[in-house]
């Protein structure tokens, strides 16, 4: 009888023994989100005394950019054109300048460019080896002093408009 029972546990020990196993990957993909503040999707750099056009004037759109990423990533700025039209007369994108800052949610270890000249080619703003979620970039935008656009009113238009679209990269580092 012990041995009958001995055999039968043997048998069942041998049976439950047998394992399977499983590979378990954890796969994380790059994500970058960048969203423009909408209440701040047209800026305007209105010159309206002689200082203006002395010294240029300029807008601070604080957490203009809210920002997504799985790790680091660079922002990045371009103009749809190198000048921006009006009829024939045009005011060139680089007299424009762009500053970066960090916002009240601010990424941590992130690099801020300062007074980066609007170009038609891609120009890096922000920079950061560190991921973020809802991150938060304040831009200020800089038009020209020094009396640069004084010529480029024109006579029968209140206010001359000049316009070009900006377009806003993220990519990941």
């Amino acid at each position: 009888m012990k041995k009958l029972i001995l055999a039968s546990f043997a048998l069942l020990g041998f049976a439950t023994l047998q394992a399977q196993n499983v590979t378990l990957n954890v796969r994380l993909k790059p994500i970058q989100t960048l969203v423009i503040n909408n209440a701040q999707k047209i800026v305007n750099l209105d010159y309206v005394t002689k200082d203006d056009y002395a010294n240029g004037v300029s807008s601070v759109n604080a957490d203009h950019l809210s920002i997504y990423s799985t790790g680091g990533f660079q922002v990045k700025v371009k103009s749809a054109n190198a000048a921006l039209q009006n009829g024939a007369k045009n005011i060139q994108a680089n007299t424009i300048q762009i500053k970066a800052s960090a916002g009240s949610e601010a990424v941590n270890g992130a690099q801020y460019a300062q007074n980066v000249q609007l170009s038609a080619n891609e120009t890096t703003l922000v920079s950061s080896a560190n991921g973020g979620v809802d991150k938060k970039i304040n831009i200020e935008y800089k038009g020209a002093g020094a009396n640069a656009y004084l010529d480029n009113y024109i006579a029968g238009q209140d206010p001359t408009v000049y316009t070009t679209e900006l377009t806003y990269t993220i990519i990941s580092q």
